[in-house]
């Protein structure tokens, strides 16, 4: 009698800066996605450990930039370490992006950047040079492809993109991010909100398109959605995550922990949601399990 399936749950992290952190005034990463700092990538090593010690990996997403900066060992020991490692594209674009100007902040203040250049040619490279660097300079094979930002319907309708991520070598992508309720800003959400959460995790679940390429879902809800954007409590995360989780755990789905080391130092210094995410899962026993998404893709 075959055995019941297991809940699937990643944590995943994506290394790149972002804006407002680690203090509201701070806007300038949007143009230097990948200068990670310090306490960034010691976050990320340190949640890694956690992760590792409950049995399961983080599956990180990393901006092609970070590879210029002068020390990429605390990557590559990452990798060694078993965590699988992403491509995050070069300079954090917007895959969904209509012409050059849209692609990236930066290349709207420096447009000489993409100069002749077509949008779909700046995606493909900025896709292209982040698989590069990760191998040249890190040994780190790219793991499954995020793009910048999640889109609520994913790439559907977008077999372009589709196509080109499957020339470049991906055969699984997370790019969907489902609509849901959080709130108004500096207000604790209500009972509504978490439910709303929760109900649109059954829009989160994984699938393929009619190209073929393999969508895993992101789960709400982000860290940047509810901190940044909605000014939540740490305990307001930690309600909505514990719920999602539950629910997953129940129907046996997938769950996708959406984060950023950059955001969550300053918000869960003491690593709490992760803790909880990965208690959950070893609590529920045979019920579940942390995986990256590159597991979770092989079984769409």
């Amino acid at each position: 009698m075959p055995s019941e399936p297991k809940a699937r749950i990643a944590v995943t992290l994506d290394l790149e800066m972002c804006r407002n952190y680690p203090k509201r005034e701070i806007v300038e990463w949007d143009y230097e996605k990948g200068n990670l700092d310090e306490p960034t990538k010691r976050y990320a090593e340190q949640a890694a450990r956690i992760v590792r010690d409950f049995g399961g990996v983080v599956h990180f997403f990393c901006v092609g930039r970070v590879l210029e900066q002068a020390d990429v060992s605390w990557l590559a020991r990452l990798a060694d370490s078993g965590h699988p490692i992403g491509n995050h594209t070069y300079d954090h674009v917007n895959m969904l992006a209509s012409e050059p100007a849209q692609t990236q902040f930066r290349f709207r203040r420096a447009p000489w950047l993409t100069e002749g250049r077509t949008t779909e040619q700046i995606l493909r490279e900025n896709v292209r040079m982040t698989t590069r660097a990760l191998d040249q300079r890190a040994g780190i094979q790219a793991n499954g492809f995020r793009t910048p930002g999640g889109f609520a319907q994913g790439l559907a309708g977008r077999e372009d993109i589709q196509r080109m991520l499957l020339e470049l070598g991906f055969t699984w992508v997370s790019s969907l991010y489902p609509p849901h309720p959080s709130g108004t800003p500096r207000e604790a959400p209500g009972e509504s909100v978490y439910q709303g959460i929760v109900d649109a995790l059954r829009a989160a679940q994984p699938f393929r398109y009619p190209t073929g390429l393999i969508e895993v879902p992101m789960s709400p809800i982000s860290d940047v959605t509810a901190f940044r954007a909605h000014y939540w409590k740490l305990d307001h995360f930690l309600t909505a995550i514990r719920r999602a989780v539950h629910w997953t755990i129940e129907q046996r789905a997938v769950f996708d922990f959406l984060a950023h080391p950059s955001c969550l130092l300053v918000e869960d210094a003491e690593f709490r949601t992760i803790r909880a995410v990965c208690e959950l899962v070893r609590d529920a026993g045979d019920a579940a399990e942390l995986v990256g998404l590159d597991s979770i893709a092989a079984r769409v």
